[in-house]
Order: C-alpha cells, then structure tokens, then sequence
C-alpha cells in the first residue's frame, strides 16, 4: 500500500489541525511554497472524522433568497441556521470605502467577508456559467461527506481516463496507477487530476450514478440555486454555477479541514511504487506563499475560461474570492493578486 505522507508537504499533525477546525482559525499553506508535513492515510481519516461538517436541513426546508436592489445592494439569506450552516447576509455597498474597486479580466467575480458575509466587490455574480475543475471543490465535499476509507487502494481504470463533455482527459497518471483514496483527493484538489476525480465517483457507494446524484443534492441543500453536475471533473461544460454560488460552496468547504489542508499544499511527491509523480499546485498564489491562502480551487476548459476560488485572510479578514472566465492563467493571477491588494486596502472589520 501507498501510504500518503511519505512526502507529503504540510506540518500539523492531525490532532493539531483539528484545533484548527475546531476554533475556526486560518490554515497557513506554508511560506514561499515550502510547508513540511508527514502524515499517513489513517491521519488523513482522522482528521476527516474530527471534522465538523457543514451541518444542512432535510431538502427542501432551506430557503436561500437573494434579492437585487437599486444602489447595487444585495442580499442573501437562508432560513434555517443549525450549527455550521452557511449564513450568507450580504449587503453589496456602492459607498466611499468602496468607491475605488479594481477591474477584472475574468467575466464573473465575487470577493465576500467570509465572516460576515459582505459582499465587498461583485461582478455578474449571478450569472451562471460552466466551471471547469471548480467542479472538483464539491467532489471533495461529497467523498468528505461520505465518511469513506481514506486507506482504501483504488486503482485507476481505463474509464476514469475517458474524460466528459467529449474532452479527453489530460495527465500524467496512467491506467493501473494505485493510490489510497486520501491521495486520489490530494490529487484532484491540488494538481487537479481528472482521472483522480473521475476514480473518486465511481468508487462511491453506488457509483457514477450515485455520486453525481449526491454532488446535485449538496448544491441544492447549501442553496445554489444556479448549479448543476453533471459529472465529477469539471471536464463537462454542463457543470454550471455562479460567482454568488460558488462564494457559498467555498464557505462551506473551508469548514473541511481536510480540504483546506489538501487545497493548499504547495508540492507533493506521489509514490506510486513504480515511479515517482513531482506535483506543484495549480495555483500560482498558493505555490508562491505570498498569501495566507486557507482553501484554493483552479479550473479551465475552454468553455470555462480560467477560473479559481479562494478562502484566504487579509488584515485578519477571513474572505472568499471568486473568478471566474479570465482570458488566460496570468490574467486569472493578475485578477486575484490585484483583488486581495483591495481588500489589504479595505478598513478593518470592528
């Protein structure tokens, strides 16, 4: 067996890390991309099971309203508020302290006090579009959820290479590759491996089927009302969602350690018995260390456009910034670097 943490880069043991959660402080991803840690697949579960999951009412009995007014306020609401639901009340203010917002190359964009719920900057928020790899932030969620294995050994078959959406699905992994389910999820969060996600919702109890079924159920639980799965990649253009959406879903996740711990690792080396796979993050900001970046999620196809999401803090502000269809991998850096520079600049939550 593979045990993860052979390399692995991060350095809180499990019981540390769980604090963490626990007091709801921020998860630094190391400095300059060079965070240390060593931990097997059983911390891996550990942890996953110290955790406090976003806590959701039965379907059907949570009300998530979002009402635009004139003046640019916005506000979304849910109606029920059990321990760790999502509460988003934002009030999106066109006042002085915001008078000077940066542009942004991508198409849509959110940036949203995490604590509050704030909406502090907004672009085409509610328009929904396809969202590549953001795709696999709930992936993550769902094999979370689902209190599974992380020790278990999948082993990647030739379907999980067959990509979605008509896409063939690029990697460096190769049919027969083995892993543990912990080091499936890093894969998918981290490097963004298609063949990992696509491992991880057929190894689900029930299934393809059953997985994406789950992914649909946690978005219209949490309130997003504009996404829709169709598949576990993000490889599919019919995997859709917002700016506003996805700020909840990014909310949610960064109550998941093990999200946040595995979003966020700089590098890996995977051991795969055979060979040796020398993994960076697919985030610029996150492999650079120049943020206190919690919780991170890149995508691109085509349709998508580049795209990420982040739960970082700035100024001891806990924020969620979403982009989504910037032009290209720099414009996408140049969009998120240029946003939490703002938000550097934004007075102080009292």
């Amino acid at each position: 067996m593979h045990v993860l943490g052979m390399s692995i880069l991060l350095a809180w043991s499990s019981t540390s890390f769980a604090e963490l959660v626990v007091n709801n402080s921020p998860v630094a991803s190391g400095t300059n991309g060079s965070a240390s840690l060593n931990w097997s697949a059983n911390d891996a579960s550990q942890l996953m099971e110290e955790d406090e999951p976003l806590e959701i009412s039965p379907q059907g009995s949570t009300s998530v309203t979002t009402t635009l007014r004139s003046g640019g306020s916005a506000t979304i609401t849910s109606s029920s508020s059990p321990k760790n639901t999502v509460q988003i009340r934002d009030t999106f203010s066109n006042s002085s302290n915001y008078s000077s917002q940066p542009s942004v190359n991508a198409r849509a964009a959110l940036v949203m006090d995490a604590q509050t719920g704030e909406v502090l900057y907004s672009k085409n928020s509610n328009m929904s579009v396809p969202i590549a790899s953001i795709t696999k932030l709930m992936t993550a969620v769902v094999t979370a959820d689902a209190r599974l294995n992380m020790s278990e050994e999948i082993t990647l078959e030739s379907i999980d290479f067959a990509g979605a959406g008509g896409k063939n699905s690029s990697s460096t992994l190769r049919v027969g590759d083995t892993m543990n389910r912990a080091e499936a999820l890093l894969f998918a969060l981290m490097k963004s491996e298609n063949p990992a996600a696509a491992a991880l919702a057929r190894t689900y109890p029930g299934g393809r089927p059953a997985f994406i079924a789950a992914m649909n159920a946690k978005a219209k639980q949490l309130g997003m009302s504009s996404t829709r799965y169709a598949e576990s990649t993000g490889l599919d253009p019919h995997n859709v969602s917002s700016a506003r959406d996805l700020g909840i879903l990014v909310s949610a996740a960064s109550q998941y350690g093990l999200i946040r711990q595995f979003s966020t690792t700089p590098t890996y080396d995977f051991n795969l018995g055979y060979r040796v796979l020398k993994s960076n993050n697919t985030n610029a900001l996150v492999r650079n260390g120049g943020w206190n970046i919690n919780l991170s999620k890149t995508g691109y196809i085509n349709e998508a456009g580049r795209c990420v999401v982040m739960h970082t803090t700035v100024n001891s502000r806990p924020a969620v910034v979403v982009l989504l269809g910037a032009s290209s991998s720099q414009a996408r850096t140049n969009d998120a670097t240029n946003l939490l520079n703002w938000v550097a600049t934004l007075p102080k939550r009292i």
